[in-house]
């Protein structure tokens, strides 16, 4: 509607704006979750396919052969200009619309490439400034799907060992090995919320949660990947009929209580110190399982129980306030220091 009404403003010679408002309604569907260089895509591909569809048009008229002809030079074009996948797509489906309207009455003008940056424009002044969505809660619906999978990996990974379970261990390992998307959805909402609340007004008071997330990201990274190694080798395990000893599915277990509730600390810090504790006495008792039974197969599962609970650990200074856990410190060191009373 604002789109629109702004066009109307414009030196057009046609007082119908319709591409002003097509090109806002699709600019701002995906600024809603992606922005950036996502956006100035689908503006440039609105505006490219306009203006080959308008040049065709005005050359050799309309028809299937024309309308042909358009879409191989407008897709053409957006990849000579080194255009993403949006890019190239919205070039030739901006061109089809123009075909399917008509021809201007007035030949060719400038028309539609105005409307086409006026309604990008808008979109881009809606998105961003007056109505941007919550990056906080973009962001917590991703990790928390993320801390979700992992913890739930965890307690499975943790009953298929208590019960010499082959089926299950593998559904755990399966389930291990699918987090590596949520991580990627994490990373790449985190950073189309970031720049939100750096350019919109409304959201500057989101940047403290999202630093927060920002900088423990690494060590859920690696968190997730020492838990699929983990799953890995349950498995192989498992297979033997083996039942795992005491101490180990209880150890998982910490494992996975200390994922939730990190996961809750990035609103509430002050809880971080729990999910250290208990990654730490994870990492306490996978040790006592190690120095009673040193089977070789069952100390690489300890050595992942060890491993992941560092991750934890790491993420858990991070969010306390303690600003450079050194990345160099070893696990074993970590893991073993006499913890600080409160």
């Amino acid at each position: 509607m604002i789109a629109y009404y702004l066009a109307q403003l414009l030196p057009l010679h046609e007082k119908r704006p319709v591409f002003a408002s097509i090109a806002a309604v699709i600019s701002l569907g995906a600024t809603y979750t992606r922005r950036g260089p996502r956006t100035f895509e689908l503006i440039g591909g609105v505006v490219l396919g306009l203006t080959v569809a308008d040049l065709i048009i005005e050359a050799v008229g309309t028809g299937p052969l024309q309308i042909g002809l358009m879409i191989v030079l407008a897709m053409g074009t957006a990849v000579l200009l080194g255009g993403g996948e949006l890019l190239v797509t919205e070039a030739a489906v901006s061109g089809l619309l123009l075909a399917a309207l008509g021809p201007s009455d007035h030949g060719l003008s400038a028309d539609r490439f105005l409307e086409a940056l006026t309604g990008g424009a808008v979109a881009l002044a809606v998105g961003f400034l007056f109505f941007p969505p919550d990056p906080a809660q973009l962001v917590r619906r991703a990790a928390h799907s993320l801390f979700g999978e992992l913890g739930a990996t965890l307690e499975q990974v943790s009953r298929a060992l208590a019960d010499a379970d082959p089926v299950r261990a593998q559904a755990a390992l399966r389930g291990a090995r699918e987090m590596d998307a949520a991580v990627d959805e994490l990373e790449e909402v985190l950073a189309s919320a970031s720049q939100t609340a750096r350019f919109a007004p409304l959201r500057r008071g989101t940047r403290a949660l999202l630093d927060r997330y920002g900088r423990t990201f690494r060590q859920l990274d690696f968190a997730v990947r020492n838990a699929r190694v983990l799953a890995r080798h349950s498995m192989r395990y498992s297979r033997a009929r083996l039942a795992a000893p005491d101490g180990l599915p209880e150890a998982l277990h910490e494992l996975a209580e200390a994922v939730w509730m990190l996961a809750a600390a990035y609103d509430e810090p002050q809880r971080a110190a729990d999910a250290s504790e208990l990654a730490r006495a994870a990492g306490a008792r996978a040790r006592t399982v190690f120095e009673r039974e040193p089977d070789l197969e069952l100390t690489a599962i300890l050595s992942q129980v060890r491993s992941l609970a560092a991750d934890l650990m790491r993420a858990a200074k991070l969010l306390e306030g303690l600003a450079t856990p050194s990345y160099d410190q070893p696990s074993e060191e970590l893991l073993d220091a006499v913890p600080v009373p409160a």
